[in-house]
Parts: structure tokens; sequence; C-alpha cells
């Protein structure tokens, strides 16, 4: 799904690949991961993060992203499949300036796919310390393999419809300034993904992972 994401931004954008140095494939927990980034030219940096393990009952991807030209909502796709169970996570963080992106369009697609089972019931999702910056419109699904094709489809709707939001230009070393932010807050005070990071290599290295490839802050 992350190839079929970057043949969308390909359609309007050119992509150069960026060198992610050791970072292109290493262990932690058990799984493996392995490491793209992309500068995608007139909107930003572009992580794809892929990881096996558990004799391939466990596989994630993530695709991140991090908008440097345009003042757009930083994107953030997770998929993973563990025990036969297939989640889709995307969600959208608030890194844009006084003048905000119009989402009308993402809501409409996030309303065409309600009728998918969601992640969590009303009231279970856990509180974490980035729900200020996280958006409403962000959306999260569990289902069974029956549904990926479904979730396949949504993904690549809301990707599009994101992909097409009308956003201004805006200056790219205050738009990098306000995604470490967020980066930074990662590393600080945690997140699924980092927190295993920083207990494999601890919180140089981890915070090396998610500002040079993950977020290409550094």
């Amino acid at each position: 799904m992350t190839n079929k994401i970057l043949t969308l931004l390909k359609r309007n954008h050119a992509l150069v690949i960026k060198s992610v140095g050791e970072f292109e494939t290493f262990k932690a927990k058990g799984m493996t991961f392995n490491c793209r980034a992309y500068e995608v030219c007139g909107l930003g940096h572009v992580s794809v993060m892929q990881a096996k393990g558990f004799f391939g009952l466990m596989k994630m991807d993530t695709l991140i992203v991090a908008p440097e030209d345009k003042d757009l909502p930083l994107l953030s796709y997770d998929r993973i499949y563990a025990m036969g169970n297939d989640t889709l996570i995307i969600e959208l963080y608030d890194t844009m300036g006084e003048k905000k992106v119009n989402l009308s369009s993402v809501v409409e697609v996030k309303e065409k796919y309600a009728h998918l089972p969601e992640r969590f019931a009303k009231g279970e999702e856990q509180s974490h310390w980035y729900d200020d910056i996280r958006l409403p419109e962000t959306t999260s699904k569990k289902g069974k393999k029956a549904n990926s094709e479904d979730f396949d489809a949504y993904a690549l709707d809301y990707v599009r419809a994101y992909l097409k939001l009308e956003a201004d230009d805006c200056d790219r070393a205050e738009k990098i300034a306000r995604t470490e932010i967020y980066a930074s807050g990662l590393i600080s005070q945690g997140g699924p993904a980092t927190d295993v990071f920083k207990k494999e290599f601890g919180e140089e290295k981890t915070g090396n992972i998610i500002r040079k490839v993950l977020f290409g802050t550094k």
C-alpha cells in the first residue's frame, strides 16, 4: 500500500531519493525495519518504514508526509497486520501556521467509509500528550483480512483528498521548525514506535531515526 501512495505522489511531484545511512535496515524487538526517504519536490519530506517479524505473523507499514513547501498538516499513515487482524491508522497533525487548511474534503472521505469497523469503541481510546495537535480528521479502523480491500480503498481516497487540499506556500525553515516540535515531543515524551526504539538504541540514536529518517528535520 505504501507503494500505491507513493504512486499518488508521483502524479504531481518529482520524488528524489534521500540517503538514510545506517537506518536503511535495522532490527529492534524481533522486527526487521527497512526505511526509505524522499524529497517530494513542491511538497516536502516523505518517509517509508516497513517492518516484519515473528515469522511473518506481524507486518507494519508507515508512511509520513512532512510538508515543507506547502502549509499542510503532517500526515502519518500506519498499517499493522498481526494475527489475522488488519489495522489502519491515518493521523493528521497541526504543523500549520495561523491560516488553517479547509479539511472538508477529507471529512467527506471519512464519512464515506464510516461503515468500516472502528479501531476503538466510543470512550476506549487512550489519551496521549500529542492529542492537542492531532486533528479530529484523524481516522483509525481495525478489522480482519476480509476488510483489507476496503481499508486499501479508504487509505487511497483519504490521501488523494489530502494531496488535493489547497494550501499556501510557506517558509521552509519555519515549517520544518514546527514539525521539529512534534518530533522532539515524540523523542522526549514517547510514542508507540519511539518507545520501542528508545529501549533498543537509547535516546540519541532514536532521535536520529525520528529526525533524519521519518520527519526530515535534521
